[in-house]
């Protein structure tokens, strides 16, 4: 698994960033399409509306209506005036910007444009044709100048309105032009691609998170691994080291000497039934581990005064703070100390924690201080130590079911690391908490908080 781990997590993030390249190409490569499906469409729609508007001209008989009035100073010769009024009009001065614009919308929307905004223009050209002086007209929409300029935003496009080859009209009007301008064309082919885009943008976060949650149970089950192989060694360990004792103490019965010798036989049974004694007791700590492991933890709440458990487990461990010259320092000041609590399950709360202290103590010199107080609900018990104290990193573990803190090298400290999680489980069992301070080399202080009983008032 370790030597499989980060390949497996290499090839995983590759398949991400390729499907996240897929994506992206992909999405791109709509937006082209759609940039010239919707050119294609304007385009068409320009088409339909230059040849309506064509047909429409083509059909007009030249009379004096159809010329816009010019100034009295451009007035030419009266042959030329004649010339003028015989010319059909231009589309610019057929038409007005309304009729125009709503030809283009019409198109628009039979090609699925119908919100599309445009501008437009139609204009003629300068010029002689077949004899005929052509005047420069043009109509156009109010802010087609301002977006035609833009052309880098602004898709535009210009289509010929020419008259077909052989119609009695050709040559006698000037070349016109329909010009017309899509602004931001881009936000409108987003627009198109929203719910495309939206889809996209959600599989992709769908496909993240199922990578991110196999990259997190991959995680989880190296360290799962790693923590099953530290709980075996521990384990092998802690059940070897009594095996080998009661062996040899049972050899030792078996000498002639000590068979004969009644106060060596008593003391080496005294052995065999302390680290028999010592075996059941880590054989029920893994038990009571698999029982909090399928959330089983029964409770036989009762009425019990918290100052005298304290009490007994601290006689209970007199002769391991002798062994590391130690003491305790017992600072009992709370006035209410009755809880509705377990007492088997209390009792083992504090004996860990006092335990807990004794197994990361400093050679000599062990100081252990109880302090008790009260709040309006809760009783606090205050356990501190000056022992070794802890990283903030094992602070953070320190409740993890399994987890013991690195000590280097050192061996001395025995156990399956399963001690605080079970406090942390009796501690939330009773509604209660559990604050945890430490400094590297000063010691440690766990801080506990558990409801007072209700008192019933009559």
């Amino acid at each position: 698994m370790k030597k499989n781990f980060p390949i497996i997590i290499i090839l995983i993030c590759l398949s991400l960033i390729g499907v996240i390249y897929i994506q992206v190409n992909w999405v791109l490569t709509m937006e082209d399409n759609k940039e010239e499906e919707l050119r294609n469409k304007v385009i068409n729609s320009m088409i339909d509306v230059g040849q309506e508007l064509v047909d429409h001209r083509g059909s007009t008989t030249p009379t004096l209506q159809n010329l816009r009035l010019k100034p009295a100073s451009s007035w030419r010769p009266s042959d030329q005036f004649k010339m003028d009024l015989m010319r059909p009009p231009t589309i610019a001065e057929k038409f007005s910007e309304d009729e125009i614009n709503e030809k283009l919308k019409k198109f628009f929307a039979l090609r699925g444009l119908k919100d599309t905004k445009f501008e437009f223009r139609i204009s003629s050209e300068l010029g002689i044709t077949n004899g005929l002086s052509s005047h420069p007209y043009e109509v156009r929409s109010p802010n087609f100048i301002k977006s035609f300029e833009d052309t880098v935003h602004n898709f535009q496009y210009i289509y010929p309105l020419q008259v077909p080859t052989g119609a009695e009209i050709e040559g006698l009007v000037p070349i016109e032009t329909l010009c017309v301008v899509v602004p931001d064309y881009k936000s409108v082919v987003m627009k198109q691609m929203r719910f495309m885009i939206t889809g996209v943008i959600f599989f992709t976060l769908v496909i993240i998170s199922a990578f991110y949650v196999t990259v997190s149970t991959l995680l989880r089950q190296k360290k799962l691994s790693e923590i099953k192989n530290d709980f075996i060694n521990n384990m092998t360990h802690e059940l070897k080291t009594p095996l080998a004792t009661i062996s040899l103490a049972v050899d030792a019965l078996r000498n002639e000497k000590v068979v004969h010798d009644r106060q060596k036989s008593e003391y080496f049974s005294s052995i065999i039934k302390e680290e028999n004694r010592r075996m059941n007791k880590q054989v029920e700590t893994i038990l009571q581990a698999a029982l909090l492991e399928k959330q089983e933890l029964q409770l036989n709440l009762q009425p019990i005064h918290a100052h005298e458990i304290i009490r007994d487990v601290m006689e209970n461990f007199e002769l391991q703070l002798q062994e590391k010259s130690g003491k305790a320092e017992l600072l009992l000041n709370a006035k209410n100390d009755l809880l509705e609590a377990d007492e088997v399950h209390i009792t083992n709360l504090i004996s860990n924690l006092i335990d807990n202290a004794v197994k990361y103590s400093k050679e000599d010199h062990l100081l252990i201080k109880i302090t008790t107080s009260n709040t309006n609900r809760n009783l606090i018990i205050r356990m501190e130590d000056n022992g070794i104290g802890m990283s903030k990193e094992t602070i953070k573990r320190i409740f993890e079911k399994f987890y013991r803190a690195h000590t280097g090298n050192i061996h001395n400290v025995k156990g399956f690391g399963l001690g605080l999680s079970y406090v942390k489980t009796v501690v939330d069992a009773h509604h209660g908490r559990i604050r945890v301070e430490s400094t590297i080399g000063k010691g440690t202080a766990f801080t506990l908080e558990l409801p007072l009983m209700k008192q019933e008032h009559s």
